[in-house]
């Protein structure tokens, strides 16, 4: 069963020290080239382009979201973290289907959308908009009511967390927008529309990727709990827990090399596939190993259900920054 996935008021404001009702900007923070592998990592060839929405790529090639981490280290504490996360007595689930209430929905948008104005709740982690969301965007089920929105010929994505329309703008506890040309994160301790300061949109399994047999960006997941530290690209933690074994937020997780996928099909395939060369990143709080996809009527039940049978301790934590308390 879908579990929803809640972020607190405590974590939103646990890393900041509270909240408050200025609102500003979020200034660019920029990186050293997100490619740059771990020390010991040996570089993997690219060779595939980034995945494109709405005419925009998602994120420049040599993002973090879009590298290939098959050959990067595994990270020394793989096994802690993995025990933490439940991997020997939990397997895969997606938290996506045919079910219109499962996955996550977006909409693209003209770059003549109307800009409408927007109330946050945590609005000193907010940027301030406006946004060009129209009054039908799509709303995620349950209790997230997450909105993500791609507009077109801007190439910026606008995502919502908690949001409600109350015309002719919105409410929302939470929103964050990224240039998808641009490899600019938020503000260290800077929350987004997902806990781990991240963008969710480019973390998603999408039907129509799917379907043209590869996926070339990493997903996301969720873990019951989280440590009081993330790593880059993430750039906010949701838990004070200062258990070392617990997973910071951005932990990067990969598919293993020698995890025997030959006998899965369709959908369930092409996500492995991509699991083993991408991998996935930790989130948000929620169920453990609850990987996230697109909202879309289309998905096969049936096919996605392989993915269940995929347990935790077939993955690895790779190494890819440091723990940033």
């Amino acid at each position: 069963m879908k579990r929803p996935v809640i972020m607190s008021a405590f974590a939103l404001l646990v890393a900041c020290g509270g909240g408050g009702s200025a609102i500003r900007s979020a200034p660019s923070v920029v990186l050293p080239p997100p490619t740059a592998p771990p020390v010991n990592a040996t570089p993997a060839p690219t060779g595939q382009s980034p995945p494109h929405i709405g005419g925009c790529s998602i994120f420049p090639a040599d993002n973090s979201w879009n590298q290939d981490i098959s050959r990067f280290p595994v990270d020394p504490k793989s096994s802690a973290y993995l025990a933490s996360m439940n991997a020997s007595t939990t397997n895969l689930h997606p938290d996506f289907g045919s079910d219109p209430t499962y996955g996550i929905p977006f909409v693209v948008v003209p770059p003549t959308q109307p800009l409408v104005s927007l109330q946050f709740l945590y609005a000193d982690q907010s940027d301030p908009g406006p946004y060009p969301i129209p009054a039908n965007a799509p709303i995620e089920y349950g209790n997230d009511h997450h909105i993500l929105v791609v507009q077109s010929g801007t190439c910026m994505l606008y995502e919502l967390y908690h949001a409600t329309f109350i015309g002719p703008g919105w409410d929302a506890d939470s929103g964050a927008i990224f240039n998808l040309n641009s490899d600019a994160l938020r503000p260290d301790y800077w929350t987004s529309a997902d806990a781990a300061g991240l963008p969710i949109l480019p973390g998603l399994a999408r039907f129509d990727e799917v379907q043209s047999g590869v996926i070339t960006h990493a997903l996301r997941f969720t873990v019951q709990a989280t440590q009081n530290g993330f790593i880059h690209p993430a750039t906010h933690f949701a838990d004070a827990n200062a258990d070392p074994n617990l997973p910071p937020m951005g932990l990067r997780v990969r598919l293993k090399a020698s995890y025997d996928i030959s006998s899965f099909t369709g959908e369930s395939l092409v996500i492995l596939t991509a699991l083993k060369k991408y991998g996935m990143f930790v989130a948000d709080d929620g169920a453990d190993w609850y990987i996230s996809g697109t909202t879309d009527a289309r998905w096969n039940a049936n096919d996605l259900n392989q993915l269940l049978t995929v347990p935790g301790s077939a993955f690895e934590v790779v190494q890819t920054g440091p723990i940033i308390h």
